[in-house]
């Protein structure tokens, strides 16, 4: 089982309206892959449980992780406030990453605050396999420079002001996206989405999930989802995305 450390960070900026990225030292970087999440503690004692943040880019040979996550309460406001020289104790790399296939035509996609692992993904995708990526805003675009350094990159956007207005899936179909497997992060009215795209286009498709967690090592069955299959753990058909995903085929859950 993972132990809490002590990390140090590195440089924290915002990058968009309320979404900040912070790089970190931590031994996480030695073992972490694309798909993969930390867990991030505050130092306010009155907020006991951590926030899952999932992993953007990985510098092992330097001993860093990049996060990029979006302010939504109080536990990401304080990390906000985190300054180069802080300490901040995390859990990690937890749950299971995407499994990558080699030699496959590979489209990554990822809608707002799921467009970070995709980055990391990429990276580990490209000496493998052809990497189109297809990364959906609301309006404010971020992480693009890197991403189109890994990748074809497509957008979409609600409101048209870049790419295709719409969806990831209007993207697609507009620009005529086609490939052998789905890497997809993002809301769940996104993912199931995709899982009906791909099942239509009898395309593999690995979905990773987004959910509230609590202790995020699988423990305490808080963040669940409904699953085809009976649970080992709870003997019912549900899987803890924290233990068992975050990532799985889109065939084993239901969304």
């Amino acid at each position: 089982m993972r132990s809490k450390e002590l990390a140090k960070v590195i440089s924290q900026e915002c990058i968009g309206t309320g979404v900040y990225s912070m790089w970190i030292e931590t031994k996480a970087a030695d073992t972490a892959v694309a798909g993969q999440f930390i867990s991030v503690y505050c130092n306010d004692k009155t907020k006991l449980l951590p926030r899952p943040i999932s992993i953007c880019q990985v510098d092992k040979e330097n001993g860093r992780l990049r996060i990029v996550y979006r302010v939504v309460g109080g536990g990401t406001t304080e990390m906000s406030t985190y300054k180069a020289g802080d300490s901040v104790s995390i859990i990690g790399p937890l749950g299971n990453g995407f499994m990558q296939r080699e030699g496959k035509k590979a489209i990554l996609i990822g809608g707002g605050i799921g467009i970070p692992p995709m980055v990391q993904l990429a990276t580990e995708l490209k000496a493998k396999a052809e990497v189109q990526i297809v990364a959906g805003y609301r309006d404010e675009l971020f992480l693009t420079d890197e991403l189109e350094s890994n990748g074809k990159l497509y957008i979409a956007t609600e409101d048209g002001s870049t790419g295709t207005k719409g969806t990831v899936i209007d993207a697609i179909k507009e620009q005529a996206v086609e490939g052998d497997v789905i890497y997809a992060c993002g809301p769940t009215p996104m993912l199931k989405a995709i899982k009906e795209y791909a099942l239509e286009k009898g395309i593999e498709c690995q979905l990773s999930l987004e959910e509230r967690m609590a202790c995020g090592i699988g423990a305490c069955l808080a963040c669940v989802c409904q699953s085809k299959e009976k649970d080992h753990h709870s003997n019912v058909n549900n899987k803890r995305i924290c233990k068992d995903g975050p990532v799985f085929l889109a065939e084993e859950v239901e969304l």
